[in-house]
This record gives C-alpha cells, structure tokens and sequence, in this order.
C-alpha cells in the first residue's frame, strides 16, 4: 500500500493545532493522540476534510514557511469568508488567498469556482484582480472577467 500524508513539526502545540484545524474545516476529525511515558502529546493523526495529517511536537528549531501550504478548496463566498475569518484569527492575511495561521502554517483558502475563472481568455483579467487580493472577494474577480 502506498499512502500520502501531510506531515507537521509543532515545538509543542501539536494537539491544541489539530483541535484548532479540525474545529474549522468541515468533514475533519482527530483520528488518534500517541502520547510520550510522561502523558505529554507526541503525535496527533488527523484528517482534514478526508486528508491525512500527521502533527508531531518536536520541539523548537523547525519553523513553518510560506513555501508550502494547506490548500482549501470550499463552496462559495460565504465559505471562503468563515473560514478566512477563522484561520486568521490571531494569524496574519497573506495575498492572493494565502494567510498564515496563529501557529505560522501558511494556508490557502480558494473557491471551487477560481480554477474556471482563471483559465481561457478571461485569464489576465482574473489573475490581475486576483492580485490585488488579499482574501479572494470573487464578484471583484467575476466583475474583471465580465470586463474583459
């Protein structure tokens, strides 16, 4: 069997992120907590919306970057807003649909309907809207496609 899976180095917050992400994004769940000999987490297994994702706490020395992410894709503006809104919460926004959670994970939380927007000859004008973005707002993108 051969198997994907997400993994994350914490210094120690392993299990108050897992509890965080799968609070936020629907269809999550912790599947299970491996504890060290003194009762402290070392791992936590969960799946995010069907996607595996192995937390680790292991100590400080390996932070996160925005060079990867966690890509979201959801239904619809009021998705995107709730979960903007949740993952922000003590992070920081980034541009072009990316953010940084209060744990330093960077994230992107994208429209089913973004991919269409941006393909064909409408794909300047969506991208250049797109830019201009931080939280992706898809009637301005919409608007610049209907523009063009």
């Amino acid at each position: 069997m051969t198997a994907v899976n997400t993994f994350l180095w914490f210094d120690s917050e392993a299990e108050e992120a897992a509890r965080f992400y799968t609070e936020r994004v629907p269809g999550s769940r912790i599947v299970d907590i491996t504890r060290n000999p003194d009762g402290s987490v070392f791992i936590v297994s969960a799946e995010l919306a069907g996607h595996a994702v192995t937390l680790m706490n292991g100590g400080p020395g390996h932070r996160f970057t925005d060079a990867a992410s966690i890509q979201v894709v959801v239904e619809g503006q009021d998705e995107v807003d709730r979960l903007w809104a949740a993952l922000t919460a003590a992070g920081k926004p980034g541009p072009c649909g990316w953010l940084t959670d209060r744990y330093g994970l960077s994230w992107q939380v994208v429209p089913a309907e973004l991919p269409e927007l941006m393909r064909g000859e409408h794909a300047a004008a969506a991208g250049a809207a797109l830019r201009t973005m931080s939280k992706i707002d898809l009637a301005a993108i919409r608007d610049a496609v209907a523009a063009n």
